[in-house]
């Protein structure tokens, strides 16, 4: 098995890491102090092409694989966790089922306007009371004629109050449970789609967090996003592959925190010598590069099962529980080796572990995701 990166994998990476480190990283401070969201940078790598970077060319994308995608991921999380996350929703979340179970006639309008850079997209699936119980919608869908008219609230969409686009799940047929849910494509502007606020966060502060409210919100039939009753096996295979993106952005973030503590360490001195000197601190240090490249390898693995058309179920929720919580222990780790710095809103490592622990909750939590594995393990 050949776990080197290819010319194309290198270069996308590379290129992404100098625009990551040349323009993302030196606003990361500013952007968790003020909130405020980096719409400049997202102008700038829609011109790049990130923006559609696993979606063919004929819709307006780079078309390059998942393991380019969660490479660029990864970089962009390095530098600043609410960049990265915010790529990857829009990438995973949004431009992903409208390539899966689109109708042409929507990948030209969406899908294309998506991955060019036009705008952001985003998808309404959690609800005040449907998180891990996805089930649980309470947001319904009712034909009326040549339209549909959606009713209900979401909660916790990243990027829901600015995106152009929302991909919006509710009930369809209440007896079916949920073999009667449907996915509805949703524009910005709509009447009757109304943005509610944005959560204050513990991290993340940059990228967006919304709740949504529909209120006798009137779309087009054309709108229904593939199959009626189909929108639950559409979101799982959705999620299938955002946890990939989320898996690649605790990575980012983890390799952050391991970075700036080796670099303190070999800069902090302590009874005469630097603290890097110390088994102490190598032992960390080890642990911590070990959990990351265990990470790195669990992310390529789902990956590429993803990209060959084989099932990646189970390895795609084994690289994001796994590289979450290492992430949190790497961040945990860096903190310490900082000392009272790391404790600091001066040095980057308080800010990356704020970032980081989401990546144990978003995309299914490290519960849903650990019976998630359990199950397919005993199938086997």
């Amino acid at each position: 098995m050949d776990f080197q990166l290819n010319d194309e994998q290198r270069a996308i990476r590379d290129m992404v890491r100098r625009f990551a480190q040349e323009k993302v990283a030196p606003l990361a401070h500013h952007t968790d102090e003020t909130g405020e969201f980096p719409a400049q940078i997202f102008k700038e790598m829609g011109e790049l092409g990130l923006l559609g970077l696993p979606v063919p060319e004929e819709y307006g994308g780079v078309g390059a694989d998942t393991v380019s995608y969660a490479l660029a991921v990864e970089e962009l999380s390095a530098a600043c966790g609410s960049t990265g996350l915010t790529y990857a929703a829009h990438t995973s979340l949004a431009c992903m089922p409208l390539l899966w179970f689109g109708s042409e006639a929507q990948k030209r309008k969406y899908l294309t306007h998506l991955a060019q850079g036009k705008g952001l997209g985003a998808f309404g699936l959690t609800e005040p009371q449907a998180g891990s119980d996805a089930a649980g919608l309470r947001t319904t869908a009712v034909k009326d004629g040549d339209s549909w008219v959606l009713n209900g609230q979401k909660m916790w969409i990243t990027s829901g109050a600015i995106a152009d686009v929302v991909i919006v799940a509710a009930v369809t047929d209440p007896e079916r449970g949920a073999r009667g849910i449907s996915n509805f494509i949703v524009e910005k502007g709509t009447p009757g789609f109304i943005p509610g606020k944005n959560e204050p966060k513990m991290g993340l502060k940059g990228s967006v967090t919304s709740q949504l409210f529909f209120q006798d919100c009137r779309i087009p039939a054309e709108n229904l996003l593939g199959e009626l009753n189909g929108g639950f096996i559409q979101f799982m295979k959705t999620l299938d592959g955002g946890r990939i993106s989320i898996a690649a952005c605790s990575l980012g973030l983890g390799r952050a925190a391991f970075e700036a503590a080796r670099e303190y360490a070999k800069q902090r001195h302590a009874f005469g010598h630097p603290i890097a000197d110390f088994q102490a601190i190598q032992f960390k240090l080890a642990d911590m590069a070990t959990e990351l490249e265990a990470s790195r390898l669990l992310i390529y693995q789902a990956a590429v099962l993803k990209d060959r058309g084989r099932p990646f179920t189970k390895e795609a929720a084994m690289a994001k529980l796994f590289a979450s919580e290492a992430a949190e222990r790497v961040c945990y780790q860096a903190i310490q080796i900082h000392g009272g710095y790391g404790y600091s809103r001066e040095y980057p490592v308080e800010r990356i572990y704020r970032d980081n622990r989401l990546m144990a909750i978003g995309e299914g939590t490290s519960e849903i995701l650990r019976m998630v594995i359990g199950r397919r393990v005993l199938r086997e």
